[in-house]
């Protein structure tokens, strides 16, 4: 039964990476209208850091998205953590976490530098937020997708 509502859940999962998929897709024909628009109304240069923070965004969003997810399974690790856990990967699993909340921390300052003025276009604005939030969406449920699909995996290999 457990298996069952797992692979129920997973199908629900494709299902709803599927619609996320398809606004991503809206999302980006949205971004090449934007695009067309704003390369007709600024100078090149304009144009040019306007293509480069497109693409620093993504980056960065991916990138804050990675470290948290890495985060996270170190800081189950070190709530697994025993008696019977040896010194050297206690400090192991110290040392990874301070690792990766530095490099957090760093590229949460990385996004706020690239975070829009009051001064840009509000389609621009929506545009980003919009592409933000589906990026972060996209990446949570491929995130949860591979959590699922180990849980089958690892029950499926538990039954005789």
């Amino acid at each position: 039964e457990l298996i069952s509502s797992l692979r129920s859940k997973l199908q629900t999962l494709w299902e709803e990476r599927e619609l996320v998929l398809s606004e991503a897709r809206e999302c980006a024909e949205r971004g090449e209208e934007l695009e067309a628009m704003v390369q007709d109304v600024c100078k090149p240069n304009e144009f040019e850091r306007y293509m480069m923070f497109i693409g620093d965004l993504e980056k960065v969003v991916s990138l804050l998205l990675c470290l948290s997810s890495r985060l996270a399974r170190v800081q189950n690790a070190m709530r697994r953590i025993d008696g019977n856990t040896d010194a050297e990967e206690k400090q192991s699993l110290n040392e990874r976490h301070k690792l990766l909340s530095r490099q957090r921390e760093d590229a949460k300052d990385l996004k706020e530098n690239l975070d829009l003025t009051d001064q840009q276009l509000q389609d621009y604005r929506r545009f980003v937020q919009v592409k933000t939030s589906l990026l972060i969406e996209q990446k949570d449920l491929e995130e949860q997708i591979k959590f699922f699909k180990e849980q089958i995996e690892n029950l499926e290999k538990s039954i005789p």
